[in-house]
């Protein structure tokens, strides 16, 4: 797709990051069907699920916004920060992930508190919705139940936003050196664990949601 393919011209994080939610949500959807041929029952309830698979992929979504939200890199790289915050508080109340039913609405909802916190101008809820192809109250509403989620920790250090870039950066190593796909079954996908204020040193850290 031509979208995909803009991605060339486009910040490196944008590229990374898309590669990182795409793996993410693969082993997620993969996990989630294992669960329901073992346990049966409805996923848990969200506003950002999907009620049906988007058809655009993840990568191309992440193109769309990067072509059209005209937001600062630097962006990216926060609304990284706040999905696994989001991940980290959900998880403890109900079972949340990021698959392909919600990762969509995720990642629009992460860029648009990202650049309403750290950019100086941006386009309003409105623009952001025809961009991300949802409705301009559901963007609405998919925003204020994100900074709910976030608990209107917004905040980032320098610290933090550090430790996220050295993540994005060790990811995109990765990327560059990936050998090409064999038929053969792949090793267990590498975990990385991300690190918020709290969590400063890698001896002891817990993985999170986000983890590729």
């Amino acid at each position: 797709m031509a979208e995909e393919e803009d991605l060339a011209d486009m910040p490196r994080v944008v590229g990374v990051l898309a590669a990182l939610l795409e793996r993410v949500t693969e082993r997620n959807d993969a996990a989630a069907a294992e669960l329901e041929l073992a346990v049966a029952g409805a996923p848990a309830a969200s506003v950002f699920r999907a009620t049906t698979k988007p058809d655009i992929t993840v990568r191309a979504y992440m193109a769309r916004i990067a072509r059209f939200a005209g937001c600062s890199p630097a962006c990216y790289v926060v609304a990284y920060i706040y999905l696994d915050r989001l991940l980290r508080r959900r998880r403890r109340a109900c079972a949340f992930s990021v698959d392909s039913y919600s990762v969509h609405r995720l990642l629009i909802t992460a860029v648009l508190a990202a650049v309403k916190f750290m950019d100086d101008i941006c386009y309003n809820n409105a623009y952001f919705a025809k961009v991300g192809g949802v409705s301009l109250p559901e963007m609405n509403y998919l925003e204020v139940d994100f900074l709910f989620g976030v608990g209107f920790d917004l905040n980032v250090s320098p610290e933090t936003f550090g430790h996220y870039c050295a993540v994005l950066q060790s990811e995109m190593l990765c990327l560059e050196l990936e050998p090409p796909p064999s038929p053969s079954p792949a090793p267990a996908a590498r975990l990385h664990c991300f690190l918020s204020e709290d969590d400063t040193s890698s001896s002891g850290s817990t993985q999170h949601q986000l983890a590729a």
